[in-house]
This record gives structure tokens, C-alpha cells and sequence, in this order.
């Protein structure tokens, strides 16, 4: 398991581990110390992974090279048996028929050695793709939760306010009185 993914679990730990807001079953309290620190590491992590994943791409030219190299060393073995052949006619005739099928082989199993080199390389690399992308999905849904929760708690404290600020505004309506309206309160009671 990468670190990226430990902290995906931790920060999913922390979250189950939060306790609700008063008179909620769905609002939680963060640290947001605590979060922001995780959220940190993730986001120095990812790079890391990227590049693991990119080293991993890049050994399939290293796959791809040392298949190249076994078949040449493979038509350079054949072109020797064909020198070593090549004594006299009758000798040469079946040296040249026998090296034609010795290149034959090497060619076509060099064909299979790159052909399932190139196949290795592409699923290594389709892999750590999807792998890529499975963790910045991962990211985003957690960071597209932590945005939902704050802008939510945002307009709950806008509307707190806004009452607050309607109820000032109305008693300030009623001190101000004028002398006369105040008389006459006075004696209405």
C-alpha cells in the first residue's frame, strides 16, 4: 500500500472519528489543523507517486533494448554458424539452407521477445495510469467533500448573522422613538 493511500485511509479514519455538530446526524467537527496537515502531506506525496509510476513507464524502453540486443546477439551466433559452414560447395549449400533457417528462428522469436515486451510495457504503463487516476479521483472526491461541508457551514453562519443583524435593526426601529410617540406609549400603558 502506497503512503498515498494510507493517508486517504487516515484521513477517512479521522473523519469516522470526528463527532456531530449538536442536533445533527450528518455535520461533523473538524480539526482543522489536523486536516489541513493531511491534506499537506497528500499533496507533497503525489508527485512522489507520479514519478514511481513514471520510472516504472521508462523501463520499457530498458525491456524493449535488451530484447533488441538478445536478437541481435541471436543473428550474430547465426551469421558465425554460417561463416563456420561456408567450407565447401556441398557444405555451403546446406550451411547457407541451415543459417536461412537460423536467422528464420532468430528473426521470429526476436519478433515474439519484442512483441511480448511491448505488450509487458503497455500494461505496466496502463496500469500505473489507472492507478494515477484512481488515487487523484480519490483526491478530488475528498476534496470536493471538504468544500460541499465548509460552504454548507458558511451559509448556516451568513444566515445566523443575517438574523442576528434583522433583529438589531428592528429593535433599533423601536428605541428610536420621537418624544411624542414616547408619550404616548407612556400612557397607553
Amino acid at each position: 500500500m502506497s503512503r498515498i493511500e494510507q493517508i486517504i485511509n487516515e484521513i477517512e479514519e479521522y473523519i469516522d472519528s470526528c463527532k456531530y455538530q449538536p442536533l445533527s446526524n450528518s455535520k461533523i467537527v473538524v480539526n482543522k489543523e489536523e486536516m489541513e496537515e493531511l491534506l499537506v502531506e497528500l499533496r507533497m506525496r503525489v508527485p512522489d507517486e507520479i514519478k514511481k509510476y513514471q520510472k516504472i513507464i521508462s523501463q520499457q524502453d530498458a525491456i524493449l533494448e535488451d530484447a533488441r540486443t538478445q536478437a541481435q546477439n541471436m543473428i550474430n551466433d547465426a551469421q558465425a554458424q554460417i561463416d563456420e559452414l561456408v567450407s565447401d560447395h556441398e557444405v555451403m549449400q546446406r550451411a547457407y539452407q541451415r543459417a536461412n533457417e537460423v536467422v528464420e528462428e532468430a528473426r521470429q522469436h526476436a519478433d515474439s521477445i519484442v512483441a511480448a515486451a511491448v505488450d509487458d510495457a503497455n500494461n505496466i504503463r496502463q496500469g500505473a495510469m489507472q492507478y494515477t487516476d484512481g488515487l487523484l479521483a480519490n483526491i478530488q472526491d475528498i476534496i470536493s467533500g471538504s468544500a460541499g461541508e465548509s460552504k454548507q457551514r458558511f451559509d448556516q453562519l451568513f444566515i445566523s448573522l443575517q438574523n442576528v443583524y434583522d433583529e438589531c435593526s428592528e429593535s433599533r426601529g423601536q428605541l428610536q422613538l420621537t418624544p411624542a410617540s414616547y408619550d404616548e406609549e407612556v400612557a397607553g400603558q
